[in-house]
């Protein structure tokens, strides 16, 4: 869904230069604008207003295949670097222990002071785009909730945070990735993504925070339960 012809406020101009810090910090460069437009549901006149924030600020420059890359050359940044040492000494366990310590409240927050534009966006993303693989239109749901809450630094540990899980270094089984992912999955997934979207287009914060925490609780149940651990305790 495209921006309204309306300039955007600074709020949203500093929310959205504050996601694309993070997918700087997730992957060193940042994709096509194009891609950026499509992953983060921004006019390409609204990317580039924050693109050049980012420029303006030393953040990213210009490469001659056409991708933003952070400055220091070709070699990984230091925040890739990190990224790299938490998946090593990380399980998905203690992911999904931290992503049930910051998602409900990002979805309470979302309830609070998302715009309407934002409401439209979680509500879109809600229902699995066919465009998009199983887990880009999981990350879209999730992204769309985090710039609703408009707190760019827990939508940038957010972020930080999805990249670490998707890390296929962080795969214990093959039910984990897109081609085992099955059409149940997805709909039983878009359903409790429905139940949190909904809370939030209808200012529930109670009930945005509990509906993200029941998501993710059966979420750590199922991974459980493909390993085994069905007796294993959270936090």
């Amino acid at each position: 869904m495209a921006d309204t012809a309306t300039e955007p406020t600074e709020a949203r101009l500093d929310q959205l230069v504050g996601l694309l810090r993070g997918q700087i910090t997730g992957a060193g460069e940042l994709p096509p604008e194009r891609v950026l437009c499509d992953q983060l549901q921004v006019t390409r006149h609204m990317l580039r207003k924050a693109l050049k924030a980012l420029r303006d600020g030393g953040e990213i420059k210009a490469t001659k295949s056409g991708r933003r890359a952070a400055p220091g050359g070709a070699g990984p940044s230091p925040s890739a670097l990190s990224q790299r040492r938490i998946v090593q000494t990380t399980n998905p366990f203690e992911v999904m222990e931290m992503r049930l310590m910051i998602e409900p409240a990002l979805a309470r927050l979302a309830a609070l002071r998302a715009s309407p534009d934002e409401i439209a966006r979680i509500l879109e993303a809600a229902q699995s785009a066919p465009s998009l693989t199983p887990s880009e239109a999981d990350q879209a749901f999730h992204r769309a909730i985090a710039a609703g809450a408009r707190n760019s630094l827990a939508s940038e540990l957010n972020f930080l945070l999805h990249c670490v899980q998707t890390d296929s270094r962080l795969r214990f089984t093959d039910s984990d990735t897109d081609a085992r992912t099955t059409q149940a999955r997805v709909r039983d997934r878009d359903a409790a993504h429905r139940t949190i979207a909904e809370a939030i287009a209808a200012r529930d914060a109670d009930g945005a925070a509990e509906a993200m925490r029941a998501h993710l609780a059966a979420t750590q149940m199922k991974l459980m339960g493909r390993l085994g651990l069905t007796g294993f305790e959270s936090g």
